[in-house]
């Protein structure tokens, strides 16, 4: 048996921590007691919390870091992905990405929800401690190819099964598939159960599928592609619309929203009409870092929506560093206390992946122990504030 104390126990079965507070686990890492310490029991400086869900990671483009121009916009930032990707050979890539994922795990990251577009992450995964769900991302704007696309995506999880890997196709977005492509991946993701979606990324997507016009519709076009249909609706509701032609509400599978940075009261609305199970992303450093925006959280919070954190990928962020998101979240939204900010990147996560072990510090759970240093003196983050896994 170990047992851990630190001036603060989130075991987030309540937001609010025990000041003073001690968690005993077993050999295994099986939480058995937590409590209040006696007054002459040392205490470490910190918090102590469950292991983190990254609830959206491109782990497999971690070779991309450092690579990018920041404030390029959505178009600008496609226009590089495109002209970088793939140009490391497979042995550096694979290098990265598990470099990275060890990184996380010493960080105190006990799960993820990762998009892979290819295999270069299925080994190092089927052999990493952290917990992954795969999403497997498929993109395609002409109609003809949808069921060329969807063939390859399949054959890619039948690749990630046999890595005993849980996966399963996922649409992208809607400025890089055609309706039908939408539709299809859709379907398919959801016979797994669990849905991956990015949406509302940006000003650039709303104005492309709203009018027809901007820097992503001006991208596309001069690229050859085809582009979604102009509906006057944003995204999120052609999404939707695209989603309930795979499967008719209400949808009772889990899917996640990435992103939301222009999501409005009519778009939360409609999920809230014909999902059972909805949950958004937040991935605040990688928004800063494309198009200096950020999602309204007041707003998701005040319509009850369940918040998770990712860290989106290398390509789009400095680093994937969950309590640099945290504090990003805490400095840039009033109220935000750490209880609320680690039940989003802990417990709401592992509720995404349907993990139930994950998530809190509950006598039989399994999440993960983490301590989270350099606190201020009201016990909220500091830009000092660092993570590292005890357990």
């Amino acid at each position: 048996m170990k047992r851990f104390a630190a001036e603060y126990l989130y075991t987030l079965d309540s937001e609010t921590p025990l000041r003073r507070g001690f968690v005993e686990m077993d050999e295994d890492g099986t939480v058995l007691r937590t409590g209040v310490c006696g007054a002459d029991e040392p205490v470490l400086a910190g918090a102590l919390a469950p292991g983190f869900v990254n609830a959206h990671c491109h782990v497999e483009l971690s070779y991309m870091k450092g690579l990018f121009r920041k404030g390029t916009g959505m178009a600008g930032f496609i226009d590089q992905i495109n002209a970088l990707r793939d140009t490391k050979p497979r042995e550096e890539k694979v290098r990265n990405l598990r470099d990275a994922m060890d990184l996380m795990w010493e960080r105190g990251v006990s799960a993820m929800a990762d998009i892979s577009n290819c295999d270069d992450s299925f080994a190092v995964k089927a052999d990493h401690p952290m917990y992954t769900r795969t999403f497997l991302e498929v993109f395609g704007t002409e109609s003809e190819d949808c069921a060329g696309v969807m063939e390859g995506v399949l054959a890619l999880q039948e690749k990630a099964r046999a890595y005993g890997l849980d996966a399963a196709p996922t649409p992208h977005a809607c400025y890089t598939m055609s309706p039908e492509l939408v539709t299809a991946s859709s379907a398919e993701g959801l016979k797994s159960g669990f849905l991956s979606f990015h949406s509302e990324e940006t000003e650039e997507e709303e104005e492309m599928v709203r009018k027809g016009s901007g820097p992503m519709w001006e991208n596309r076009r001069a690229a050859g592609m085809s582009v979604p249909p102009v509906t006057g609706k944003s995204s999120l509701l052609y999404f939707i619309d695209r989603l309930l032609a795979a499967r008719p509400a209400p949808l009772r599978e889990h899917i996640l929203l990435v992103h939301e940075v222009c999501m409005d009261q009519e778009g939360i609305d409609a999920v809230k009409a014909v999902m059972d199970h909805p949950y958004i992303a937040l991935c605040p450093l990688s928004n800063i870092y494309i198009h200096n925006a950020l999602p309204p959280v007041p707003l998701m919070r005040r319509n009850g929506l369940t918040l998770c954190v990712g860290t989106d990928s290398l390509s789009s962020n400095d680093d994937l560093d969950m309590v640099k998101e945290l504090f990003c979240l805490q400095e840039n939204f009033e109220g935000l206390s750490l209880g609320e900010l680690l039940t989003w990147a802990c417990r709401n996560g592992a509720d995404f992946l349907a993990r139930p072990e994950l998530g809190a510090l509950v006598p039989g759970k399994r999440p993960g122990l983490v301590l989270i240093d350099h606190l201020g003196t009201e016990g909220q983050l500091t830009c000092s504030s660092r993570s590292q896994r005890l357990i």
